[in-house]
């Protein structure tokens, strides 16, 4: 028997922007790896090379230990002179399809983040099943909600946008801050945009501070969606798909 017809169930333009937003993010993390394994190392402000040290080193590929450099030279005669360097070990350096295709899904994601932002706000979505309302931020409920999910005590799932507190937050974190410093971080180490648009340097404090934050945030978003899967699967992974492709409600 199907569920009371006021049970809130995924309107179409949640269920469509859902897939393609999940396919467009798989996309992006495989072609980010990929790139990353080009130059392993993570740095902070506008300058960064295998000659300075990172703060964040990824043992991904075989960049990750190089096998030395000739002796350094510095550009000018300074102590604080740029230095430069040839290496004498070939590097893993094969990822053009993989820039132009995390370029294409990027573009994706975008497109269909507005879409799903633009209708979110016009229809009450955001309001209705996303920001929590101040009665249900309090320490009481979080810890509650808190301890649950951490006992894995999850309840079963309704078909529809019926979200718990921490879920609410922690949608309203992705969906509002994550993703679009992604974006804003990734366009800020394209020297076409921020040529156009100089003040993105300025917010990252520099192309490689927004390349480190893109990763994190790239971190965060993989994070959730390991949870969220997790979720799922506790809650009832029929429902789910029930809910997220045909749109139908649970049966009863």
């Amino acid at each position: 028997m199907e569920s009371s017809p006021d049970r809130p169930r995924h309107s179409v333009w949640v269920r469509s922007t859902h897939w393609i937003v999940t396919g467009a993010f798989l996309t992006l993390a495989f072609t980010g790896v990929m790139i990353l394994m080009v130059h392993p190392r993570l740095y902070w402000g506008e300058a960064g090379n295998d000659l300075m040290q990172p703060i964040i080193e990824l043992p991904i590929s075989r960049n990750y230990k190089h096998g030395g450099y000739t002796a350094q030279m510095p550009f000018y005669d300074d102590a604080a002179s740029p230095v430069s360097a040839n290496r004498t070990y070939d590097i893993f350096n094969k990822n053009d399809w993989g820039r132009s295709l995390h370029f294409l899904a990027g573009w994706f994601l975008v497109l269909v983040g507005l879409v799903y932002l633009s209708a979110g706000a016009f229809s009450g979505h955001f309001r209705r099943s996303i920001i929590p309302r101040s009665r249900e931020i309090s320490s009481e409920n979080i810890r509650s909600d808190l301890v649950n999910h951490l006992r894995l005590r999850i309840p079963p799932s309704t078909g529809g946008p019926n979200y718990g507190t921490l879920q609410k937050i922690t949608y309203a974190l992705i969906v509002f801050v994550a993703l679009p410093l992604v974006f804003l971080s990734g366009m800020t180490m394209s020297p076409m945009v921020v040529a156009n648009f100089p003040f993105l340097l300025d917010l990252f404090r520099g192309h490689q501070s927004a390349r480190t934050i893109h990763f994190l945030s790239f971190v965060a978003l993989l994070l959730f969606l390991l949870v969220h899967v997790l979720m799922i699967f506790k809650s009832g992974v029929r429902q789910h798909l029930r809910a997220m492709t045909l749109g139908a409600k649970n049966e009863e």
